[in-house]
């Protein structure tokens, strides 16, 4: 994508930084993302939106008055984690609660799903909205399975211009909800987008052709078809999204709408202005009033040549809304004052990484030990990346090695803080966990991160029922110990992303290594032979998913293109634990 040389690691968090610093009348800078920099009344509902990074406008250019309180801005193309929603939702919390709003993905659902729970658990009145407007990402019977696209800034703009108007926060969501039942959107692209860093785009489209049904986290098409001139594309467009209307719309009757006109990177805007006067015609004809529109780059996917068109089919109340005052970056509806906040801002975080009880000796030599391993699964994880993401780029957006490896590099730097500070083997597991997620983001960081405490949980209650009885309650875990800590984490893995055995996912290779561990374990076998013979079947089962298709995430949407490929979640998880195994019998 780049023109420069750039640090693929940093490139996420250094652009944001210069947008916070070229647009401080705007936003200000939290650990997690952006806030307002003008007041935010008491009793003023807060809208917080956010994902992956590499979509500007979206996310951190609609924060503003009239628009977002904040916006949570994850690594490139992957879903912030669960303490950076957390953090950024209590920096713009007013009293009268929070409202989530995000694109319908895997890893967004999982990490604003796990800090909406957190949040309220500490006594926040906290709702979400998921944004699912493109109608090629599933049938019109399953809505609820689709991605979020360009249709974002239409739930997001009537969602914050509620909160504006100091709506509670039952009618913020009500109207969000409204807004996003009544968007339909359906994207092409011409050519690909190139990660940071990389050489190459995650997906080429034939010259003389485009790709139909993209996604914005450079996801293919779902068909391929002629380029066709500005008028055909405008054609393409509007009778899809005119053969798919939400209940309540009657085209016959005088239909209204806001269409918006998106370019997806480098599709530029004289050649959006010819398209859009084509779709304006178009409309026309089929007899929708047109009551606003918006040309130009409004959600974009880094360099991808693309376009896409959201219609936005308003009824009087979200007519009101959508041309309310709003002021940000990157969208703006006439004037609105705001007063700069000058207040300091102070945001708690749960993983402060502080130092805790020193633990006892037992719990620390097993803590150290653990370390070891984690040592040796960051050395598997970062020599396997590129494959992993070549692997999830065929039918995915290629990120899984880069998440992968931002996770477990944080993973372990908090395990050697942890066991530079005394602690033991359950608080090694938790704070790994904790910072796993915290620093991969997207789906693996959410699940890693909840195997790792689950892991932990189950060794605590281990030893608390030690201490309850005749067991030492100092001592390290044993194979059966470690066998259950496993079984556990496969349970809080399954329970927070839904997936089972057969979706092509790391379950796949998860499930059949917990109950070969378990097994191995009561045959008597030491945990080095046991867990060796379940990598092994952990290994078999991954190689198995090629014949599999994707049944959850974002590989779903193309499931044919990834027959005959592997999982790559299932791949690193046997990976991880192959390495660990080698390492258990040195």
């Amino acid at each position: 994508m780049s023109h420069l040389i750039t640090d693929a690691a940093t490139f996420a968090a250094d652009a944001i930084d210069g947008f916070v610093a070229a647009n401080p009348r705007y936003v200000r800078r939290v650990d997690g993302g952006v806030v307002r920099s003008t007041v935010i009344p008491r009793g003023r509902v807060a809208l917080v939106v956010g994902g992956g990074s590499g979509h500007y406008p979206a996310f951190a250019g609609v924060v503003g008055p009239g628009l977002a309180a904040g916006a949570v801005c994850g690594n490139i193309f992957a879903s912030p984690a669960t303490g950076q929603v957390s953090r950024v939702a209590r920096a713009v919390e007013r009293g009268a609660g929070v409202l989530l709003s995000y694109g319908n993905y895997a890893g967004d659902v999982l990490q604003f799903g796990q800090a909406e729970e957190r949040l309220r658990g500490e006594g926040y009145d906290v709702r979400t909205v998921v944004v699912t407007d493109d109608i090629a990402s599933a049938p019109a019977s399953e809505r609820h399975r689709r991605r979020g696209i360009a249709g974002d800034l239409t739930v997001f703009k009537i969602a914050g211009a509620a909160a504006e108007a100091g709506l509670s926060l039952d009618e913020v969501e009500r109207l969000a909800r409204l807004a996003n039942e009544r968007t339909r959107s359906l994207g092409v692209a011409f050519s690909g987008c190139t990660l940071p860093g990389a050489d190459a785009p995650l997906f080429t489209v034939e010259a003389g052709m485009m790709a139909v049904g993209l996604g914005i986290h450079g996801e293919p098409g779902l068909e391929d078809l002629p380029a066709p001139t500005a008028r055909g594309l405008a054609e393409l467009l509007v009778s899809r999204l005119l053969a798919e209307l939400p209940d309540g719309v009657d085209q016959a009757r005088g239909s209204r709408a806001v269409v918006l006109l998106n370019g997806l990177g480098t599709f530029k805007y004289e050649e959006l202005f010819t398209v859009f006067g084509a779709v304006a015609s178009e409309l026309e004809t089929a007899g929708v009033d047109v009551v606003d529109a918006v040309c130009g780059e409004l959600v974009t996917s880094l360099d991808m040549s693309g376009v896409s068109l959201t219609l936005l089919w308003v009824t009087d109340e979200l007519a009101e809304l959508w041309v309310a005052p709003a002021d940000s970056p990157a969208f703006r509806r006439s004037a609105i004052d705001a007063e700069i906040d000058d207040a300091a801002i102070e945001v708690a975080d749960v993983a402060t990484g502080a130092a805790g009880e020193v633990d006892d000796a037992e719990q620390q030599r097993a803590a150290a030990s653990a370390l070891d391993l984690l040592r040796t699964a960051h050395a598997a994880i970062i020599e396997g990346a590129e494959e992993f993401g070549r692997i999830d780029a065929v039918a995915g957006d290629g990120d899984h090695g880069i998440g992968m490896s931002r996770g477990v590099t944080g993973a372990l730097a908090a395990g050697e803080r942890v066991v530079a500070q005394g602690g033991g083997i359950v608080r090694l597991l938790a704070e790994s966990g904790e910072a796993w997620s915290e620093h991969g983001g997207g789906t693996s960081g959410a699940l890693w991160g909840m195997a790792l405490a689950s892991a932990g949980t189950s060794i605590a209650a281990d030893r608390t029922e030690s201490a309850a009885g005749a067991g030492a309650a100092d001592a390290a875990p044993d194979a059966r110990a470690v066998a259950r800590a496993v079984a556990a984490a496969l349970a809080g893995v399954q329970r927070l992303g839904k997936a089972e055995v057969g979706d092509k996912t790391l379950i796949d290779a998860f499930a059949p290594f917990a109950v070969e561990l378990m097994s191995a374990v009561d045959r008597g076998e030491t945990l080095a032979a046991a867990w060796s013979r379940a990598a092994d079947a952990a290994q078999a089962a991954a190689d198995a998913t090629a014949q599999l298709e994707p049944a959850l995430g974002r590989a779903r949407t193309h499931a044919r293109r990834s027959l005959g490929h592997p999982d790559a979640g299932a791949v690193s998880f046997a990976r991880i634990v192959t390495a660990v195994g080698q390492s258990l019998q040195a």
